[in-house]
């Protein structure tokens, strides 16, 4: 098995040390670079090919969101995750915004983090329906209405089919449950997440569930 590729990020080197021993015990896992900025996560990733980063979203010269800003506007760019200390932090949102894959919090037990790469490495988001639900109540603000509207316009694209696809993604099932309640494969799945994406121009699922919520499509579907 060929092993995932890890890049550390986080101008802390005692964080760095720390992800670096938990995650360098997994035997299909590889850390391959570890970087204090983001000003230096291009030139390693061009280096290093990770397959996942792991990125600070606060340092001291370029922050982890101008840094995964850069990464995802590449073409073959590499999951990012965003390591903070907060549940629901502006930066994080746009961060996951701007195509981060999810993020972990600093404290999360070690064999979750290790669990979080795999599941990027994947094609899947790094967030459970939980936290998706509060940074989006988060995100609600004053531009809140602005936001719907492009949003609705943005989703009229979708079919039916897709909408549903959408809806389920943006309650944070994965793959195999969202086949299981739609009635469809899992190639299927696979295959309309990535018509939804092309459609909509967007990085990754968690911009699908922060897209269909901006459009209000997961009202419907919420818990009490």
């Amino acid at each position: 098995m060929t092993p995932i590729r890890v890049l550390l990020v986080d101008d802390d080197p005692l964080v760095r040390a720390g992800l670096s021993f938990m995650l360098g015990g997994a035997d299909d896992l590889e850390i391959v670079g570890e970087a204090a900025d983001g000003g230096e996560v291009e030139a390693l990733v061009d280096r290093t090919r990770p397959d996942v980063v792991l990125m600070d979203i606060r340092m001291p010269t370029v922050d982890g969101l101008t840094a995964t800003e850069a990464l995802r506007s590449r073409e073959d760019a590499p999951q990012v995750v965003v390591l903070t200390t907060f549940h629901a932090d502006d930066q994080v949102l746009r961060a996951l915004r701007a195509g981060a894959a999810g993020f972990v919090l600093k404290d999360t037990p070690p064999a979750e983090i290790v669990a979080a790469v795999r599941r990027v490495a994947a094609g899947d988001p790094v967030l459970s329906p939980a936290v998706t639900r509060q940074l989006m109540a988060h995100a609600a603000g004053d531009e809140g209405d602005t936001r719907r509207t492009r949003a609705r316009d943005r989703v009229a694209a979708l079919n039916d089919r897709e909408r549903e696809v959408a809806v389920a993604v943006g309650r944070g099932l994965a793959n195999a449950e969202i086949a299981a309640e739609l009635y469809m494969s899992v190639a299927t799945v696979k295959t309309h997440v990535s018509r939804i994406l092309a459609k909509l121009d967007l990085n990754n699922r968690v911009q699908i569930a922060l897209l269909a919520h901006d459009a209000g499509l997961l009202e419907d579907t919420d818990s009490p």
